[in-house]
């Protein structure tokens, strides 16, 4: 509970389309643009806390966002010699937007409330067998093989089970609003059944998606 206390109620933002993180998952990114890279340098001298949020429009100059993203920790940070930022952000906890605030900067920050999703980092796992997943791995697997799209199964075995249902969440080539679903999704089991649903409909349209983000 201690560490849900210390979350700040202020962070910046990153929109990214089609793209999502959980708690305790594991992203690089590779940043460039002199926003970002302001937001980088802002967030080391700081708490190295920043929010991941997917734009409902990427096509908009200042794109409305979704009402709910997670937060991660820089854990690691390298500048390469032309000037980009190499980081690693750790998931910490999904949050809820609250309100934009103005501010001088390139990038933009948001109050936000982390309340609705405690379960993120109060470390309480959820019961769910690694047999619970065996459609969803056979479904996914079809999918990713039908479209070309190379995962390393044998990490997932590396992993604990919320770890791999979050991790299935990220990677799979889903739609944007099939990722904010999943996303939004409070309890793990929950998100399982989500994940059922959606992989369903990709099997039943005969893999008729071919778009991968």
């Amino acid at each position: 509970m201690k560490k849900f206390e210390k979350l700040p109620n202020k962070i910046p933002v990153f929109p990214l389309s089609n793209f999502i993180i959980f708690p305790e998952t594991i992203v690089p990114l590779n940043i460039f643009e002199p926003r970002y890279l302001q937001m980088v340098d802002d967030a080391m001298k700081d708490n190295k806390i920043i929010g991941i949020i997917q734009p409902k429009n990427s096509n908009q100059a200042i794109p409305a966002l979704y009402g709910v993203g997670c937060a991660g920790k820089i854990t690691n940070f390298n500048e390469t010699k032309d000037g980009r930022y190499l980081i690693v952000l750790t998931g910490i906890s999904r949050f809820k937007v609250l309100e934009e605030l103005k501010n001088d900067k390139l990038y933009r920050e948001y109050k936000v409330s982390f309340d609705e999703f405690i379960n993120d980092v109060n470390n309480q796992k959820e019961d769910i067998k690694f047999s619970d997943l065996e459609l969803i791995f056979k479904n996914l697997k079809s999918l990713f093989n039908k479209q070309d799209y190379a995962i390393n199964w044998k990490e997932f075995e590396k992993q604990s089970l919320d770890q791999t249902i979050n991790t299935l969440s990220m990677a799979s080539p889903f739609s944007l609003e099939e990722k904010q679903v999943l996303l939004e999704t409070i309890n793990l089991q929950d998100r399982k059944k989500k994940l059922e649903e959606i992989l369903k409909t990709y099997i039943v349209d005969n893999f008729s998606n071919k778009t991968l983000h």
